[in-house]
């Protein structure tokens, strides 16, 4: 009988793109076998500022179902996967404020030997894809967590050219979430849950 694995899809989006990667992350990692959370960080930005954006509204409104994220979905995961769109070449303030509230946890090592990977989405093809998910593994490095990227593990790896994770470059909110960011979403999503489970087996055997 395979490992049983807990993956949490952490993410935060403002106009939707990023809420629509989150939840195929999220479905995938379901079907290739793992009990899933999705769980959004929560809203830092003003009520004027959000109405001021329809497709902001719109997504506030579309997924107020989905629970805010807490330090116990980090403690109860495997795998952790992040998401969140690119802010001037870096991860936004919603998702930084909730990973600075997990410092008693990093202390006492509970951030540590759990597998982690990242997505991101950006208004243009070079603005910050790249940066964005770097600085988001550069925090997990300070876990002591294990990066599971997908690399050029997959053919359609070459069509979407990220190494590093899932993006999609979403325009004005004119490009919306298609086929080719999907199917990144589907290999990233089942090489997390298949190098979480050999850890976790692994590190079970060991004890």
């Amino acid at each position: 009988m395979p490992t049983p694995v807990n993956v949490a899809v952490v993410y935060y989006s403002s106009t939707g793109t990023v809420a629509t990667i989150a939840k195929a992350m999220a479905e995938d990692a379901e079907r290739a076998g793992a009990q899933v959370r999705l769980r959004r960080a929560a809203e830092l930005a003003p009520q004027a500022a959000i109405d001021s954006n329809p497709a902001w509204a719109e997504n506030v409104r579309a997924t107020a179902d989905i629970p805010e994220v807490s330090p116990d979905d980090m403690a109860w995961a495997d795998a952790v996967i992040f998401g969140s769109p690119t802010r001037y070449g870096n991860v936004t303030a919603q998702l930084k404020q909730f990973i600075d509230t997990l410092g008693g946890m990093w202390q006492a090592g509970q951030l540590a030997d759990k597998v982690y990977s990242g997505f991101t989405s950006s208004a243009t093809a070079h603005g910050g894809q790249e940066s964005t998910l770097l600085a988001l593994y550069n925090t997990i490095h300070h876990f002591g967590g294990i990066l599971v990227t997908p690399g050029y593990t997959d053919p359609t790896k070459f069509v979407d050219g990220n190494p590093y994770g899932t993006s999609h470059v979403a325009g004005q909110g004119d490009n919306p979430v298609g086929e080719q960011t999907l199917t990144a979403a589907r290999v990233q999503a089942e090489r997390v849950v298949k190098f979480a489970r050999a850890i976790k087996a692994g590190l079970a055997a060991e004890n």
